[in-house]
């Protein structure tokens, strides 16, 4: 029992294997977001920037406040590149992903294909004819079979029946004549020792008692 448990619970702890797949499109979604965070930062930077650009105007430092905007600009161009690579990662990232769903659908496509090949070399048509004929007999036997049953005999048929009847009849009251004990002798004799008395003599009888 220990056992069973222990090796369920070995299989449950298996870790699907990673591809290389798996490793680039975790790569691209790593330099993602280490592209949006840098995007985050230069935006903050420039709005910095820009307000201490305005107090230097204010002060008059006309000079430092243009060195500030002139970084300012660098600033913006590395996040017009930024924002192009990020792009073109996300992009990367999705293409891979679906190319990765595609392969999945093919393998599933290629296993459904092969399991039906499997399946096919299972259920041969030979085999599927010949069980659909052996079907229709057995249901052309069961109806034949039903309509003994139901009683839809022809005449000749009818009288075959009735004279097998009459047959086994006869042969079963043959069998039991042959059965029946013989009456035996010595009462027939004792029959015939028994004395007959007539009606007349009967009368005179009953006449003389009564004198």
């Amino acid at each position: 029992m220990g056992s069973l448990f222990g090796k369920k619970s070995h299989k449950s702890s298996r870790q699907p294997a990673i591809t290389e797949q798996d490793r680039a499109i975790l790569q691209l979604k790593q330099q993602r977001d280490r592209l949006n965070q840098n995007r985050r930062r230069i935006e903050t930077q420039l709005e910095r920037e820009r307000e201490v650009a305005k107090q230097l105007l204010k002060n008059g430092q006309k000079e430092r406040a243009l060195l500030l905007l002139r970084k300012k600009k660098m600033l913006e161009m590395q996040l017009d590149k930024s924002e192009g690579i990020l792009e073109n990662v996300e992009r990367m990232t999705h293409e891979l992903e679906f190319a990765q769903v595609q392969v999945d659908v093919v393998n599933s496509l290629r296993q459904g294909t092969d399991a039906l090949k499997k399946m096919n070399e299972i259920l041969k048509l030979e085999d599927i004819e010949k069980l659909m004929e052996d079907s229709r007999e057995a249901m052309e036997y069961q109806n034949e079979v039903s309509n003994l049953l139901a009683g839809s005999l022809s005449r000749a048929d009818e009288q075959d029946v009735e004279a097998e009847l009459d047959e086994l009849i006869r042969a079963e009251e043959a069998q039991h004549i042959g059965r029946l004990p013989d009456v035996p002798q010595r009462r027939e004799r004792e029959r015939d020792r028994i004395p007959v008395i007539s009606p007349t003599r009967v009368k005179q009888r009953v006449l003389a008692e009564a004198d």
